[in-house]
């Protein structure tokens, strides 16, 4: 159970090739290898494989403190072609190069409190929050203290919106480093909601602000503040002070910031420029509307040496392709095209005038690696094999780290000259699974009602016996914003599923509508109605394995977290009796009782649309229950609060429904490293328990 569990990140782990990136303006790899003096950071020029070595383990260790020396190099990013760092704890050092020589200093010690540290390259400055406030130490050691917001309801330079609008941080440096800009969330209007700490005693109470659907949610602000006045002004971004301010961009010559402003409805989107060094609102360059939801995640991008053309990501088309535009807000070209997605901009060349792009055009399974022009939109596939590809670019544009894996090749890297004149194999990992007994796992397509296929994976036991009739385990997701059948290493996807089958379970797992990277119509068909939808094209899987001679129907369970957590209760509530027993974790059980940016965009606000989070609400359908429900959720859980499964414990105890339920004290939404174990041994005993005999 530990090796299903946790060996994919341990024990079975995929050999890799440590520290493997590109050194800033070179057309050269640095890597960290073992050799019979300690670790070392070597340097391969590209294309030509001749290495040297950059940095010894023992001569870093020269440089530090008995009580900062290390066992292995740390992990070190490059500041430029000459300098590395690397932080001990909040210790940061540089590591400078010198001739043949390295030589590593002490840089910045920053508090221990310190946190969302942001270091600026050009300018080597650090920005960081201690509790609620945001901190600049600048290049010559000199510490600014940009907010100093006494109410702890006011967060400054943290992650805004609940990470929504991929959203992932609160500091933006300018491209010069010249300003730094921040989020500045109030929060003292969101109703507080209590966690409690239950290892000490008295258990302890923090309070948490948790923005409800539908109930008050926080208001956001931009801030810029420059360390030469040491002064700071907010962008004028206007009213409704509960819109998303998403998508915060600087303009190259950093004149101007760019923010792509959300209605809270998440209809309407303005995107609009304003004055970096007095906040005015300066104009919307264009909006963008849907009858459902607008869903920006990506920042603009902007063309290489001009500070007028950009890109923008939109699915306005039914996919998430990327659009030039000026910055008057004329539409130049439509760069990318057709009934598939792009998923990243992995990287640039500014001579010849590519993004390197990573997407999902030869199948919504697979992801692979293309150069497209950003004035003709021409396309050009840079990779040959099957599976998921991921692309580091160099400084040049000139090559490409690909790095991929499908369902039998466990992790292939290659350097690739991106005209494809060129190509070196840098590893093709063995097989850490090669020694098990492991199941067969066949691809499996479904149509849904409307004829859309539907992928999916179906998990034999190993030692199958087609005469044999064996219980099965559907395994579901089937939420917005995820998608879990892909082509990649194992190509079970998880080897707790193979532990299953090598127990004598049959596995199926598929993604329905409603969830990830097919495009618009795909996802939105779930709209204002969760769980309606995809529990039809689940239930068309279950169909589906109804129709194999070898499946138990007698003996079948479901199983998912978080929205597959609301799957499998829903499942369990609203189609009772095909399922014998599942086990759901962290779900929800009442929209309403979730948050705002999500659940809105979705479903829109409980007083919109009454009917859609009274159909989804499953506090009502307890009586409803057949079979055997084990809910497990974390104490701590500030995504799903624990009320939802406390609600529904007590509707089964007004209702006299016998319901099953387990708790992790001290743990959030997931229960993660070595206690994962006894969850997922948890789960196991549960199924054996239930669908093991008859």
């Amino acid at each position: 159970m530990e090796e299903a569990t946790l060996g994919m990140t341990t024990s079975l782990a995929r050999e890799d090739l440590k520290q493997l990136s590109w050194i800033p303006g070179e057309d050269a790899l640095s890597q960290v290898v073992k050799t019979s003096y300690g670790e070392a950071l070597i340097r391969k020029r590209i294309p030509q494989l001749l290495t040297d070595t950059l940095l010894r383990l023992n001569e870093l260790n020269k440089n530090l403190n008995k009580d900062q020396q290390q066992k292995a190099l740390p992990s070190m990013e490059w500041l430029n072609d000459k300098e590395l760092f690397f932080s001990v704890e909040n210790s940061y050092f540089l590591s400078s190069r010198v001739q043949n020589s390295w030589n590593t200093k002490e840089w910045r010690v920053l508090p221990d409190e310190a946190d969302h540290i942001t270091i600026e390259k050009k300018t080597k400055q650090f920005a960081y929050t201690i509790a609620n406030n945001l901190f600049l130490t600048d290049a010559s050691g000199k510490t600014h203290t940009i907010t100093n917001d006494k109410d702890g309801g006011i967060l400054n330079g943290s992650s805004v919106h609940r990470d929504e609008f991929g959203i992932d941080g609160g500091i933006f440096f300018s491209p010069k480093g010249t300003y730094l800009a921040f989020y500045r969330m109030d929060q003292r209007m969101v109703e507080d909601y209590p966690i409690i700490n239950w290892n000490v005693t008295p258990a302890k109470v923090h309070y948490a602000k948790y923005p409800f659907a539908g109930r008050t949610s926080h208001e956001v602000t931009l801030g810029v503040y420059n360390p030469a006045t040491e002064k700071t002004v907010f962008l004028e971004t206007g009213t409704p002070a509960d819109h998303y301010l998403t998508c915060v961009t600087w303009s190259p010559d950093e004149q101007f910031i760019y923010i792509a402003i959300l209605n809270r409805d998440q209809n309407h989107l303005w995107l609009n420029q304003y004055n970096a060094k007095t906040g005015a609102f300066v104009k919307t360059l264009f909006e963008e509307t849907d009858p459902k939801y607008v869903h920006p995640q990506h920042s603009l991008a902007f063309i290489p040496g001009r500070n007028d053309q950009f890109i923008w990501w939109s699915e306005r088309d039914g996919y998430m392709h990327l659009y030039r535009y000026n910055t008057e807000g004329k539409l130049l070209n439509q760069v990318t095209k057709g009934p598939w997605e792009v998923t990243e901009i992995a990287g640039k060349s500014d001579r010849k005038k590519l993004f390197y792009i990573v997407s999902t055009k030869e199948s919504p399974l697979d992801r692979h690696i293309y150069s497209v022009n950003w004035e003709n939109g021409k396309m050009n596939r840079l990779d040959s094999a099957p599976g998921t590809h991921s692309a580091g670019i160099s400084s040049s544009g000139d090559f490409i780290i690909d790095r991929w894996s499908n369902g039998t090749m466990p992790r292939v890297i290659d350097v690739v000259q991106t005209d494809k004149k060129w190509k070196q194999n840098l590893l093709s990992a063995k097989d850490p699974l090669a020694s098990y007994q492991r199941p067969k796992t066949e691809n499996v397509i479904i149509k849904a009602e409307d004829g859309t296929p539907l992928y999916g994976k179906l998990i034999y036991p190993v030692n199958f016996d087609p005469q044999k009739k064996y219980p099965v385990i559907v395994y579901l997701y089937n939420g917005p914003g995820v998608q879990i059948i892909a082509n990649g290493f194992p190509a079970s996807g998880n080897l707790w599923y193979e532990y299953m089958a090598q127990h004598g379970y049959v596995i199926f797992t598929m993604d329905g509508r409603g969830s990830s990277n097919r495009g618009q119509k795909f996802e939105q068909v779930t709209f204002r109605r969760l769980g309606t939808i995809e529990m039809e094209d689940q239930l068309k899987g279950v169909d589906y394995l109804k129709s194999l001679s070898f499946i138990d129907t007698a003996r079948m369970g479901v199983h998912g977290w978080s929205y597959g957590g609301f799957m499998t209760t829903s499942l369990m509530l609203r189609y009772p009796g095909i399922f014998k027993c599942a086990v759901a974790g962290g779900p929800v059980m009442d929209w309403k009782m979730y948050e705002v940016m999500y659940t809105e965009r979705y479903m829109d606000t409980p007083q919109d649309n009454p009917q859609g989070y009274e159909d989804a609400n499953l506090l009502t359908k307890v009586k409803n229950l057949q079979g055997k429900l084990l809910l497990i959720h974390g104490t701590i859980d500030s995504t799903v609060v624990w009320q939802h499964s406390v609600k529904f414990l007590k509707e089964c105890v007004d209702n006299n429904v016998q319901v099953d339920y387990f708790v992790y004290p001290g743990y959030e939404h997931n229960v993660r490293g070595r206690d994962r174990v006894h969850l997922m041994q948890k789960i196991t005993d549960y199924f054996d328990e239930y669908l093991k005999n008859k």
